[in-house]
């Protein structure tokens, strides 16, 4: 009895790893996906001028590249941009428009993927490097917008859902973290903030493994 046990117990086990290896992702594969994204800064501030900022929500294209230097381990690059307007709340002179920038954020994360077949999850943690570029200063009293390019952290979470066995819907969750240094001058004199932007990034979309 203890031998059919055992035996029944090893063809289960094998039948186990053959699937998992058979689901896995392998070594040298490419996913390419193409999301739409919910921007959403969890925005604060320390200004000269007290108060606090308010950056508004964006819904923005995506694409990304995850190749596979491992098997199941993935590095994910994200190419976007993002335009966002920047208010600042409960200062000493009131509430002020303060103008608006893009955003350039290439992200860079390392993944690890779950082996499943057809609904595979994954978690990953990165790093973020922010241009910013096209500032624009609201106008009156404000005379200028700028934003210093910076260093940034990452970590996600997302599925893959397979459609074909080629083509796959995708959703993922990324929180940046990301702060920078304003100027801001003004009809009042220079302000100066240290912004911490902090956005929530989710995002749907289509992939495809090649």
């Amino acid at each position: 009895m203890s031998k059919k046990l055992v035996a029944a117990l090893g063809l289960i086990s094998a039948s186990l790893f053959a699937s998992e290896t058979a689901s896995a992702q392998q070594a040298g594969d490419l996913f390419v996906r193409a999301r739409a994204i919910y921007v959403s800064p969890d925005a604060s501030t320390t200004t000269s001028i007290n108060g606090t900022a308010d950056i508004d929500n964006k819904v923005v294209p995506e694409v990304d590249f995850t190749y596979f230097i491992a098997d199941n381990i993935g590095l994910e690059l994200i190419a976007t941009t993002a335009k966002h307007n920047a208010t600042a709340i409960g200062t000493d002179v009131g509430d002020v428009p303060l103008g608006s920038a893009w955003l350039l954020p290439p992200t860079l994360s390392l993944q690890y993927h779950v082996p499943m077949e057809g609904f595979k999850p994954y978690v990953g943690a990165g790093v973020n490097y922010t241009f910013f570029y096209s500032e624009k200063a609201a106008g009156t009293p404000v005379n200028g917008f700028n934003l210093k390019d910076t260093f940034g952290f990452s970590l996600q979470a997302g599925v893959d859902i397979d459609i074909t066995e080629d083509v796959f819907f995708n959703v993922d969750v990324k929180k940046l973290f990301l702060s920078t240094d304003a100027t801001i001058p003004t009809d009042l004199g220079l302000v100066t903030a240290d912004v911490q932007i902090d956005p929530w990034i989710i995002g749907v979309g289509i992939g495809k493994k090649f």
